[in-house]
């Protein structure tokens, strides 16, 4: 038990949630049910890596006093883009179906086309392959629960630090 409450070991679960949720993600969602992921989940799986990557090396590293806020902060910011990532999904999937953007191209096919930059600002304006609703659990469609996630590991990014036993 004290080893969970040092710094090592709640970054540790912090990788843990994320890794989690990426296996879930390609495992359960992708392969099982067999849900193709649009342009925006990838970028919120790449989000999560992110902030899961930050997480571990966090743990390996196990810094002292302002270092764990460093990390901390890089956590906080990955999950923050991929909130912000979440949430203009979910924002793109309340639309009215009259104003729901046209289907675009795969994102293999943009990175082929266009310049990664323009990749990013297109993928994260999104297309009706973004607003379609494959998959809901208690009403609230998969964004939403990846939203409720990245929520979840920013308190916790923030919280490490704080929670940790010295």
């Amino acid at each position: 038990m004290k080893a969970l409450l040092s710094y090592r070991g709640l970054s540790f679960l912090g990788f843990a949630g994320c890794a989690s949720g990426l296996l879930m993600a390609i495992f359960f969602f992708q392969k099982f049910l067999g849900l193709e992921p649009c342009p925006m989940c990838i970028f919120q799986r790449v989000a999560m890596l992110a902030a899961g990557l930050v997480f571990l090396i966090a743990a390996l590293h196990g810094p002292k006093a302002w270092g764990r806020w460093v990390y901390s902060g890089l956590a906080t910011l990955a999950s923050l883009i991929g909130a912000g990532i979440a949430w203009r999904h979910v924002w793109l999937q309340g639309l009215p179906e009259d104003q729901r953007p046209a289907c675009g191209p795969t994102l293999s096919y943009l990175m082929d086309m266009m310049p990664l930059q323009e990749v990013v600002t297109t993928i994260l304006k999104g297309d009706g392959n973004c607003a379609k609703i494959d998959w809901t659990f208690l009403g609230q469609s998969l964004p939403f629960w990846t939203l409720m996630v990245f929520f979840a590991l920013i308190a916790w990014a923030l919280l490490t630090p704080l929670l940790a036993r010295r």
